[in-house]
């Protein structure tokens, strides 16, 4: 965090010579308010480029068995402009190269592990194992250690839902 501070700074101090620049080229008719207004111009540029470069970020920081299911858009009402262009606030990733495949009672059952990242002030990443019947299109969360099953919290799935899609497809 201390390092987009630094950044923003430094962007604001561009676009403050930028300015400055400007003022000089016109012979000093531009008024000098303008440096410190391109100064904070540039630090909202660098900080608007930041939010909407994040999810980029994070997926090219991701191993390469990592398949992005979802993502979510949201619009902030002190940032106007997330309401012509939305960002990226948060996203669900599965890791393909960790899952767990077996058959059983002639059921295909994968194991696999969900994870959900949030862009806060810093990043939240939040992680779950389930368990996704690829037979009956049924899914449930694994809860502890030892992976007991909650299956109070089963659902069924379609063949459309992501989820389905990027775990059972090998089948």
């Amino acid at each position: 965090m201390i390092w987009h501070l630094i950044a923003a700074i430094f962007a604001g101090l561009g676009a403050a010579g930028v300015g400055l620049l400007l003022r000089v080229v016109s012979g000093r008719r531009l008024p000098r308010w303008i440096v410190p207004v391109c100064a904070g111009l540039g630090m909202l540029a660098y900080q608007i480029h930041h939010e909407y470069s994040w999810f980029n970020h994070k997926q090219h920081q991701l191993p390469a068995a990592a398949q992005v299911i979802s993502s979510e858009q949201d619009s902030v009402f002190w940032r106007p402009w997330t309401y012509l262009f939305p960002m990226t606030t948060a996203f669900s990733v599965i890791d393909q190269g960790n899952m767990i495949s077996r058959q059983v009672d002639g059921q295909h059952l994968v194991e696999f592990m969900l994870y959900r990242f949030e862009r806060h002030h810093m990043d939240l990443v939040t992680h779950r194992p389930y368990l996704m019947n690829c037979a009956t299109h049924e899914s449930l969360p694994l809860e502890g250690e030892q992976r007991q099953p909650r299956f109070h919290e089963m659902r069924r799935v379609d063949d459309s839902d992501p989820v389905y899609q990027a775990v059972c497809a090998e089948t």
